[in-house]
């Protein structure tokens, strides 16, 4: 059975940084992502903060973020790579090379985790 092309598709940088964001934020024991650099602090989009895509010809993702006190650090880590290579996958039709996690803190048990739509201020997030 022959393929018809019917024209390119694109898809952003910032789609893949979306589909990669809400992944991670979706598995348990994750609680926010953490800013990489001053400019992420300061930037109006609220998405993409800890999601960083290196090219998009290498397929590689690091991902920054905070954990919950009292999770398996190394479960949650592989659970995020896992999540993020199938969204990715699933959604966009790329595969990624590598999802890169970096821990760069855990927060302790009293601190309110931050509500889905507190971290993406995203209107399809309203279900």
């Amino acid at each position: 059975m022959a393929t018809e092309q019917l024209g390119e598709i694109v898809i952003a940088p910032r789609v893949l940084e979306k589909i990669i964001a809400i992944a991670t934020a979706k598995v348990d024991g994750v609680y926010s992502f953490a800013n990489k650099s001053m400019s992420d602090s300061l930037a109006k989009r609220s998405l993409g903060r800890g999601v960083y895509l290196h090219t998009a010809s290498d397929g590689e993702v690091t991902v920054d973020i905070y954990l919950e006190y009292g999770v398996g650090v190394p479960a949650v880590a592989v659970a995020i790579q896992k999540a993020v290579k199938s969204a990715v996958s699933d959604m966009a039709e790329v595969e990624l090379s590598a999802v890169n996690i970096h821990v760069a803190g855990i927060v302790p048990e009293k601190t309110p985790k931050p509500d889905l739509k507190d971290l993406f201020d995203e209107d399809f997030l309203n279900d």
